[in-house]
């Protein structure tokens, strides 16, 4: 069956909070290319190439990747999704969003030609759902709180809270979400890179009487001195996000025992497979892994669902749900109950387009 056909679309999804920020960044919109390819019997699969500039990537940047690089897949075998991933590599070094659209749509593809869900290319599920880590955007510690006990309120167990680089500030964020959710709720923090590693080890010390679980990439994404610094003083686990930016670097962060996790990411990694090999290298090191926030479309999240249910060692919360704060989104398909998200049994990622 060869691949006869590729479109590209951009996508906006707008937040629901026009002001929702973490530390460095806002995105009031969500922006995208949505990549679909078609087979020669009508199949089609989707790919969700996310614009984030965080991740080095703009709406125009990954549109121009995409254009030079789909049609090279025209006429090539649909079912050979290695071989065709070897031609993406060749086409273009970086832009990461773009190359994971096109490995998503190739696993979609494949499973929709095939009849089955996506999971069953991805040596099959481990489990039927995975517990859900939402996020809360940098605030007033009083508004972080009422959005925590919104969260809570809807069956939610886990929380992100995003902070911003001041230690001060940051504590009086995590004593009010505490106070206000009680003991029963997991908390992780995430700087964002916010912070230079002597205060990060401080604000580690005092974010243990909140009883957080992960602090996420505390300091800047280069540091990586810093970064090691950091886990080797804090007894609260330390996780690289911007850090481990694919395969290789969560290698070499693992090697150098810098991290006690990775926060893995379809857009931020290049596709499924790298998140995949990124995974196995986190389970023969010992460190934990979990799907960190893969914003966009349902059909992202559906994407990285099917990986998490697929991995034995995914340790956390995942944040596979931010798309409930999105509007304008495409595809429906994803439900979220008691704080879980259960995987679709449909064929390929098993979401739809929504009836214009």
């Amino acid at each position: 069956m060869k691949i006869t056909a590729f479109a590209l679309e951009h996508l906006s999804l707008p937040d629901e909070d026009p002001n929702w920020k973490f530390a460095g960044q806002a995105y009031p919109t969500n922006d995208a290319v949505l990549l679909t390819l078609t087979a020669e019997d009508g199949t089609q699969g989707w790919g969700y190439a996310a614009a984030f500039p965080h991740l080095a990537a703009t709406a125009l940047g990954v549109e121009g990747a995409l254009q030079r690089i789909c049609p090279a897949l025209v006429g090539q075998d649909a079912m050979a999704i290695e071989a065709n991933l070897v031609r993406v590599q060749a086409a273009l070094v970086g832009n990461n969003p773009a190359k994971a659209a096109i490995d998503c749509a190739l696993h979609d593809l494949k499973a929709r030609l095939l009849g089955v869900p996506l999971y069953e290319l991805l040596g099959g599920k481990t489990t039927d759902r995975i517990a859900i880590c939402r996020m809360l955007g940098l605030k007033t510690p009083p508004e972080m709180a009422e959005r925590a006990q919104r969260l809570v309120d809807q069956g939610y167990r886990h929380l992100k809270l995003k902070v911003g680089g001041s230690v001060r500030e940051d504590i009086e964020r995590l004593r009010a979400v505490r106070r206000q959710v009680g003991d029963t709720v997991r908390l992780v923090a995430d700087p964002n890179q916010s912070y230079r590693a002597k205060d990060a080890i401080v604000f580690a010390q005092r974010a243990i009487e909140f009883d957080v679980d992960i602090i996420e990439q505390p300091v800047r994404a280069d540091d990586l001195d810093g970064l090691q610094e950091v886990t080797r003083a804090s007894s609260i686990a330390i996780e690289a996000d911007e850090s481990a930016y694919d395969a290789s670097s969560t290698y070499r962060l693992a090697a150098s025992r810098s991290i006690n996790a990775v926060s893995l990411k379809v857009p931020k990694m290049g596709g499924l497979r790298a998140v995949q090999t990124a995974a196995r290298i986190c389970e023969v090191a010992h460190l934990g892994c979990r799907m960190g926030a893969n914003v966009g479309s349902q059909l992202l999240a559906a994407h990285a669902l099917h990986l998490a249910v697929a991995l034995p060692n995914i340790t956390y919360a995942c944040e596979l749900a931010e798309f409930q704060k999105l509007l304008n989104d495409p595809f429906e398909g994803l439900k979220v109950v008691d704080g879980h998200l259960h995987v679709p049994e449909g064929p390929g990622v098993g979401v739809v387009r929504r009836a214009s």
